[in-house]
């Protein structure tokens, strides 16, 4: 490992919106951020574009990045702490042990931004929107709570549509090209490091918001039509 990642994983021991596998945090968030306000998480938030924007747009909303990679963590949490953004925060593990930290219904958004899509099927069920990932949120949603998904892959576009039918959620938006609307919603000009890219590429960017059914759901149940492969593996 280089010496300035070993720098990066030193210095975020010390940051105070930091919370690296912290232990007793369900239902204790108000006592991190001192309030009571609406959490929302960003998923795999590499270096925390999302979270840093959504934290400067909406003060009255505690936003915390999840990812693994500390020395990503630490470029979001170095300029969350130089703009002295107390209502962001990232925690580093990894999101299938989302339901270590969070209590039931104690999150009432989620966005992912430009996760990896893994195109392989046989990596299916590592995509975010997989429905195993989906029944890990739904405890840890409150009521009405939203999921969005945005992304620069038509494959990972057009299996969260199937998953979202499949799995009897409600769409609230789908945008097939975000930057072919008359006029991009304040939301979604927010730009990550990855998304600046895939624009110089001329890549399409979309988008998805949609809400997760009130029924429990059983991810094994749910068959999807890119998915069938998938049906004998664990």
């Amino acid at each position: 490992m280089g010496q300035k990642k070993l720098q990066r994983f030193a210095e975020i021991e010390t940051f105070p919106n930091v919370l690296i596998y912290p232990e007793g945090m369900q239902g204790k968030w108000h006592e991190h951020f001192q309030n009571n306000h609406p959490l929302t998480l960003e998923l795999a938030c590499g270096k925390g574009d999302y979270t840093l924007g959504l934290a400067r747009m909406f003060s009255n909303r505690n936003i915390i990045g999840v990812d693994l990679k500390g020395n990503r963590i630490w470029r979001g949490a170095k300029t969350a702490l130089d703009e002295k953004l107390s209502n962001a925060a990232f925690l580093r593990t990894q999101i299938d042990k989302l339901n270590n930290y969070f209590a039931p219904g104690e999150i009432e958004e989620i966005w992912i931004t430009f996760p990896d899509p893994f195109l392989r099927q046989s990596k299916a069920k590592k995509r975010l929107t997989h429905p195993k990932f989906l029944q890990l949120y739904q405890p840890l949603l409150a009521p009405g709570a939203t999921i969005n998904l945005k992304t620069d892959s038509a494959e990972l576009y057009r299996f969260t549509q199937e998953v979202i039918a499949a799995a009897g959620c409600t769409t609230i938006e789908d945008i097939a090209d975000v930057y072919a609307m008359p006029e991009v919603p304040a939301l979604l000009r927010i730009q990550t490091y990855y998304e600046g890219m895939h624009l110089k590429d001329g890549r399409t960017i979309r988008y998805l918001k949609f809400r997760l059914p009130e029924a429990p759901i059983d991810w094994r149940s749910i068959k999807l039509p890119s998915d069938e492969a998938l049906s004998g593996e664990d």
